[in-house]
């Protein structure tokens, strides 16, 4: 097994975060469901078609269920004691609009859960320019259910921590040059990250997990430049023998 394969099997995550606040800074991700319209879209979060096209960069009114979608929202961080009831009238949000634009149709709730906030406009969208790496759309749903499978119990600068690794290898000479390569990317027949070889990479992304991935490709890198990460229960005296950048809730990252 290389020094790369042993790492990829220990690559995994469990959160947990304590920020509590309201905000509008980068793009907000809409996981797009049966029967949307960039009409209906753009009526839910006080935006146009034509604004929806330009931050998308759709060439067309075509979108697909799935389909992730940046749009102009401003999101809540969820803290302890909060219901989905609470949140909407602590935000003047009606409470159907708050469920339709999460997608959230059941009533659990975790502290650090990152919900979007229907018709509160944020200032802008992160525009592409911002990006510090090209992408796809298809590569943010990607990155994102990489961190839903890695660190969904873990605190949310984790989840961004997780995308800021992927985006580093990404940017790094010893590793493929896109999102996509990067994350199916097998080494001497070791998966780099567990999600791809046990399936969990094809759970649907969280909203957290969303607006994480639009903050690293923003260039918001809690991992200090780091090329891997790993539970801190790991035993690899390799990856501990490593430098450690930074140390969030229980995931450990490393250059």
């Amino acid at each position: 097994m290389t020094k790369l394969g042993k790492a990829s099997v220990l690559l995994c995550g469990v959160l947990m975060s304590a920020v509590i606040m309201t905000s509008n800074v980068f793009a907000a991700g809409y996981k797009v469901v049966e029967n949307d319209s960039l009409y209906k879209i753009g009526t839910l979060f006080n935006s146009s078609v034509s604004t929806i096209k330009s931050d998308n960069k759709l060439a067309s009114d075509e979108i697909n269920p799935g389909q992730i979608l940046a749009v102009r929202a401003q999101t809540y961080t969820v803290k302890a004691g909060d219901s989905l009831y609470i949140v909407s009238q602590k935000n003047g949000v009606p409470l159907y609009s708050l469920r339709k634009a999460n997608n959230k149709w059941d009533n659990s709730l975790y502290p650090g859960q990152s919900l979007l906030l229907p018709g509160k406009t944020a200032a802008a969208a992160a525009p592409a320019s911002n990006a510090v790496i090209s992408y796809t759309q298809s590569e943010v749903d990607l990155l994102a259910r990489l961190i839903t499978a890695e660190a969904e119990n873990q605190p949310y600068d984790a989840k961004v921590g997780v995308a800021a690794v992927v985006v580093n290898r990404v940017q790094s000479l010893e590793f493929p040059n896109s999102i996509k390569s990067v994350i199916y990317q097998v080494i001497n027949g070791y998966y780099q990250f567990t999600p791809v070889e046990n399936g969990f990479i094809n759970k649907p992304a969280s909203a957290d997990a969303i607006k994480a991935a639009y903050e690293a490709l923003s260039g918001r890198d809690p991992s200090k430049d780091s090329l891997f990460y790993f539970d801190d229960s790991a035993t690899n005296k390799w990856l501990w023998s490593k430098p450690i950048r930074a140390y969030i809730g229980r995931m450990v990252f490393v250059y």
